[in-house]
């Protein structure tokens, strides 16, 4: 009988997508067969939302941006924010109805510093200078939370969706890097074109070099597991190599710098060094630095060597800020938020406002052979400055708190943890997440999909494990360690 009645629905829905498909062609309307699409999405979002988060994880390094195809200068990547802005009404929608997620969620102490950073970035949406680009921005910024932190620290209660999670932005994001690194062949590995060869999918090489680096510790942590299925774990292995000669041929500066940052912090793991002492040495060295800031500024400037094709230059042209337009035009814009910061230094100039109101705030002597006062040469190429500028001085420090807070979490796991599997896992999401924390000083991503998915999934693993795997560390390790491709 059961067979029977699931038959009939499946001639129904067949018959159903002839008709859709005849119309569309009769009348000269092919979106008609994307109806059956979006039922498929519509019914996946309220029965199997945790397959619509790894579809969309899955297509995030391959999504593109529509304004880049100047279409209509929409700035949305598809097809994950439409389907992210659907997730974002659906979470509304269970919250106002109670059918909620897990109420543990709420109350962890992430969560109360992102509900204090999304409350804030409301407020001075309000009383932004451009309230509906701040909209927007905050909209943008509410779907990838909702997704992939609320949505996601429920559906990572299941270790085997974690690993299931890498995998589905690993193996795109391969195809990407062999994509890129096939275009910049054609071009002899140099760097001027290794800035776009990663187009459409990456804007540039910053961003793109950004994400790889944020998943190098990732896939290092996973090829550390101790028992897994010797396919994936061959095919692990491929993709590290891959991973690791995109990076290299990324020509990112910043990239590099947090990767070494982030081997810093990986030390300090395994010395067992508390986040207190970490603390306590970063001020030092801070203040040693704005001490001695003026002899440092002055040996900065005897750095003359420009960016170049080969590694060994380009890597000595970091500290140039003498004649490399990149970072003389990155210190340009770190100047102009600063004096934003002046002008508004409690609500700021409004989320998302940097590129339509700098420009004013550039000084001649500032200002280099890639400066623009168009509003279309990107942001203040910082995740702290730009907060500063955009949200005033609460802004930044919400972002000081969101990043010790996590750190706390990460240590405290790392630290307290028995099961291997477990601390290779929160060690290595941590070290993916300080990657990004580090590439914020000299560059800003979280806009787009492609940095904020792993962001915010990474900051979502962590409470998972705090919330539901810790306590579970034998039945859940045992689950785990013997990963298939299934």
């Amino acid at each position: 009988m059961t067979n029977a009645i699931t038959l009939r629905w499946l001639y129904i829905a067949s018959g159903a997508f002839i008709a859709l498909f005849a119309a569309g062609l009769y009348f000269d309307f092919p979106y008609l067969l994307l109806i059956p699409g979006v039922m498929v999405v519509l019914w996946t979002a309220f029965f199997k939302l945790e397959y619509l988060l790894l579809f969309i994880t899955f297509f995030t390094p391959l999504s593109i941006n529509l304004e880049d195809l100047e279409i209509g200068g929409v700035g949305m990547y598809l097809p994950t924010e439409p389907l992210l802005f659907g997730i974002l009404l659906l979470f509304i929608f269970k919250l106002l109805t109670g059918k909620s997620i897990d109420k543990k969620i709420f109350k962890h102490p992430v969560s109360y510093v992102i509900y204090a950073y999304l409350s804030w970035m409301a407020l001075t949406t309000i009383t932004s200078e451009d309230p509906l680009v701040s909209l927007k921005f905050m909209l943008t910024r509410m779907w990838f939370i909702a997704a992939f932190y609320f949505i996601a620290v429920h559906v990572f209660s299941n270790l085997n969706r974690i690993r299931s999670y890498f995998l589905c932005y690993i193996l795109p994001l391969m195809a990407v890097i062999v994509y890129t690194v096939t275009r910049h062949a054609q071009y002899g590995f140099d760097k001027d074109s290794s800035h776009w060869v990663m187009e459409p999918m990456f804007k540039d090489h910053t961003s793109y070099g950004a994400v790889l680096a944020m998943f190098f510790p990732v896939l290092i942590g996973m090829l550390m597991t101790k028992k897994m299925n010797l396919l994936l774990r061959v095919i692990l292995g491929i993709c590290f190599i891959i991973l690791t000669t995109g990076l290299v041929l990324s020509y990112t500066r910043a990239a590099w710098i947090s990767i070494i940052g982030a081997s810093a912090i990986l030390a300090i793991f395994l010395l067992k060094i508390k986040l207190r002492t970490l603390l306590a040495a970063v001020v030092l060295a801070a203040s040693f630095l704005a001490i001695g800031w003026e002899d440092i500024s002055i040996s900065l400037q005897q750095n003359k060597q420009e960016s170049s094709d080969k590694l060994d230059e380009h890597v000595s042209s970091i500290s140039n800020v003498s004649s490399d337009a990149s970072n003389l035009e990155r210190l340009n814009r770190w100047n102009c938020a600063i004096e934003m910061f002046k002008e508004r230094p409690l609500l700021g100039w409004g989320p998302g406002t940097y590129q339509f109101v700098y420009a004013p705030f550039q000084r001649s002597k500032d200002r280099t052979i890639i400066s623009t006062n168009q509003g279309d040469g990107g942001n203040a190429h910082s995740e702290y400055l730009g907060p500063l500028s955009e949200q005033g001085f609460p802004g930044t420090i919400l972002v000081l708190i969101l990043l010790y807070t996590i750190s706390s979490l990460a240590f405290r796991l790392f630290y307290n943890l028995d099961s291997y599997y477990l601390k290779t896992m929160v060690a290595s999401v941590y070290l993916g997440l300080m990657t990004y924390f580090i590439h914020g000083v000299l560059n800003n991503y979280l806009d787009t999909d492609k940095a904020s998915i792993p962001f915010w999934g990474f900051m979502a693993i962590l409470v998972a494990i705090d919330l539901y795997h810790k306590k579970e560390v034998k039945s859940a390790t045992a689950d785990v360690e013997n990963p298939t491709l299934s």
